[in-house]
């Protein structure tokens, strides 16, 4: 199983979206600082994941709630 997910920054409210196959150890990976990006705004929580049965399908969403049309959806129906 694949994940999309949404995570939001404790410290700024700031929000990141991913994907995993793993979805605890990449949320530890995030609260520890471990993930680059992310790194300077722990803690963070989870506000929303999806499951997809194969990486490109959670990938492929993944780069949808990063567009404009996907922060539309993401704001107006996940978040």
């Amino acid at each position: 199983m694949f994940y999309t997910y949404i995570i939001q920054s404790l410290k700024d409210k700031s929000f990141y979206i991913g994907s995993t196959s793993d979805l605890k150890k990449r949320l530890k990976q995030h609260n520890s600082g471990q993930a680059n990006y992310s790194s300077n705004k722990t803690p963070f929580k989870l506000v929303w994941y999806g499951a997809s049965i194969n990486k490109s399908k959670a990938q492929e969403f993944e780069k949808y709630l990063k567009s404009s049309s996907g922060f539309a959806f993401r704001n107006k129906r996940l978040v």
